[in-house]
């Protein structure tokens, strides 16, 4: 944290600041020690690594929230209907991500109350908060993480085995959820596959019984999925089991 500190100042200064307001900055740009050990920061330092950290809260959505496993599901279903662009990447994301936030609700107010609320009040200082806020969010992805998984990032990272997850360093635990992630949505996909796949292989044998092998079996197979699809309310099946398979 301290060396990217030095470096952000150091560019800021040499790109951005004049030399006759250099001095005032570096006083801006301050860290004092506190009684107890720790450091504590100014409050332009802050500000600049909240700024720096909303500019990566794209990736923090999509690498440890329920986001991958939706969209991935959302995009297999897309596909299994054989509707091509419809719904449209816009419509899919903007589901995915709501779905995400009605998901990860219980877990964003447990971090801001351990850690942001009490950050805004002066009762702690900002590393503080940010390891009380990140907690939360490791025990949502321990539960969803597969041991085996972690297990392999942590032989491939020469690490001996873990005796508590505290330790579990977040390089680590990344890939492991993401990992997971990704098979347990390619799992919940081949069961939304199957039925619509059940239904291109009657329409497929019934077109070539009655000789007509010109025509495209996805042209007559798709009224018939989409009306599958709607009679079972497909959308509300599908988001329901989503959301349950994280309760777990």
């Amino acid at each position: 944290m301290s060396y990217l500190l030095k470096i952000s100042v150091l560019l800021l200064g040499v790109t951005f600041i004049p030399s006759s307001f250099a001095a005032d900055a570096l006083e801006l740009l301050t860290m004092s020690p506190a009684d107890d050990g720790t450091q504590s920061y100014s409050t332009s330092v802050q500000v600049l690594l909240v700024m720096t950290m909303l500019t990566i809260l794209p990736a923090l959505l999509m690498t440890m929230t329920s986001f991958t496993r939706i969209i991935v599901v959302l995009a297999i279903l897309r596909q299994a209907l054989g509707t091509v662009q419809t719904p449209s990447n816009q419509i899919l994301l903007g589901l995915a991500l709501f779905t995400s936030l009605f998901i990860m609700k219980p877990v964003f107010e447990q971090a801001y109350d351990s850690g942001i609320s009490p950050y805004l009040s002066s009762e702690i200082t900002l590393e503080v908060a940010l390891e009380r806020g990140f907690v939360p969010l490791r025990e949502f992805m321990f539960a969803q993480t597969r041991e085996t998984d972690l297990m392999m990032f942590s032989e491939l990272a020469g690490e001996a085995p873990f005796v508590s997850r505290e330790v579990v360093p977040l390089t680590v635990l990344l890939p492991s959820f993401l990992t997971s992630e990704l098979k347990t949505a390619f799992q919940i996909g081949f069961l939304i596959f199957i039925p619509f796949l059940v239904i291109d292989l009657v329409v497929a044998s019934v077109l070539m019984s009655m000789g007509m092998m010109m025509l495209s079996p996805m042209i007559i197979s798709l009224p018939f999925k989409i009306m599958l699809f709607v009679l079972i309310d497909g959308w509300s099946l599908v988001l329901g089991t989503l959301v349950a398979s994280f309760s777990g």
